[in-house]
């Protein structure tokens, strides 16, 4: 009987859920700025308690590996690897954009694209892009949106559904340069979306080197330097 514990704190959201193989048990969560350091381990003691699930009973530990938060994906990956440690059961990764897109791809028509966006700074986002089936067709990276860059997107001909939280910035610019481009509001990060695709990389036994695991930081768009 397969229970993984799933966390999700790459952005302001701080989630924790539980699951038996591919169903949610339970899931406790909260966005109330990065408040991971103080809420992230009293969640996953409350939900292993209320469920009487006993640690010991874990068979896998499932994080959300960024792009994000630096200090979120730290403290995250910082608890999910010493769980995954001190009871010597699996770690699994999951890109934080493949999360987000599993919330919303059942809501999006079979012939279109998924382009979640997460916030950076300034005209700045991480993206990807997936079709229904979750195939990724660009991968997660930096990207600034600029009327030049979104020529990216208008390539595929296709609708494309956008969401996230780097999309409503984007909107305008991607209204006036894309004839074919939708919006889905209110879509944030929650662990809840972690399941069914943690479960199956359990089932593969996808695992990860929990000594050497690192979350997804990405780089800085841009290196800049004082002027003389």
């Amino acid at each position: 009987m397969a229970f993984l514990l799933h966390i999700e704190s790459s952005s302001t959201v701080c989630s924790v859920s539980l699951a038996q193989k591919n169903q949610l048990i339970a899931c406790s969560e909260l966005d109330n700025g990065y408040s991971h350091a103080e809420n992230l381990h009293v969640f996953i003691n409350n939900l292993l308690k209320d469920n009487q699930i006993q640690p010991s009973q874990l068979s896998a530990i499932v994080i959300s590996a960024g792009p994000g938060s630096y200090t979120g994906l730290r403290i995250g990956f910082s608890a999910a690897k010493g769980l995954a440690y001190a009871l010597q059961i699996p770690l699994i990764t999951l890109d934080t954009l493949q999360i987000l897109t599993q919330a919303v791809i059942k809501d999006v028509p079979d012939d279109a694209l998924l382009c979640p966006m997460m916030d950076a700074r300034r005209m700045e986002v991480y993206l990807a892009l997936y079709n229904s089936q979750l195939n990724t067709l660009i991968s997660t990276k930096p990207f600034i949106v600029t009327n030049e860059s979104v020529k990216e997107l208008a390539q595929f001909n296709k609708d494309i559904y956008f969401f996230g939280s780097g999309m409503l910035k984007s909107k305008p610019l991607l209204n006036e340069c894309l004839n074919r481009s939708f919006f889905i509001e209110q879509v944030n990060t929650s662990s809840r979306y972690l399941i069914e695709l943690g479960y199956e990389k359990y089932v593969m036994k996808d695992f990860v080197d929990v000594a050497y695991s690192e979350p997804n930081y990405l780089k800085d768009f841009f290196f800049t330097s004082s002027k003389n």
